[in-house]
């Protein structure tokens, strides 16, 4: 799975976490998330299959056709719908 930094930054903003969470959620460090959304490295295949996973077991959905992004997946939009106020 290929997505770019920003995507990974709108990912996380979706989600309200910060890289810490994402660090947490995906089993890496912190410094990696933090280099690769500002551009100074590209992790390897591995590691970006670990981010892509974190992310999608959290209900993200990548975009990469013309118009590249990030989305809830349905199912899960459909789960916070149900979910009543002031409570998850």
């Amino acid at each position: 799975m290929a997505f770019t930094d920003a995507q990974c930054r709108a990912a996380r903003a979706l989600l309200n976490w910060t890289q810490d969470d994402l660090a947490a959620h995906a089993k890496i460090t912190q410094k990696t998330i933090a280099d690769f959304e500002r551009g100074a490295t590209h992790p390897h295949a591995q590691t970006l299959a670990k981010i892509a996973a974190a992310f999608e077991a959290a209900g993200i959905e990548f975009l990469n056709g013309e118009r590249p992004g990030v989305r809830f997946t349905k199912r899960s939009r459909r789960a916070r719908s149900t979910t009543p106020r002031g409570r998850s």
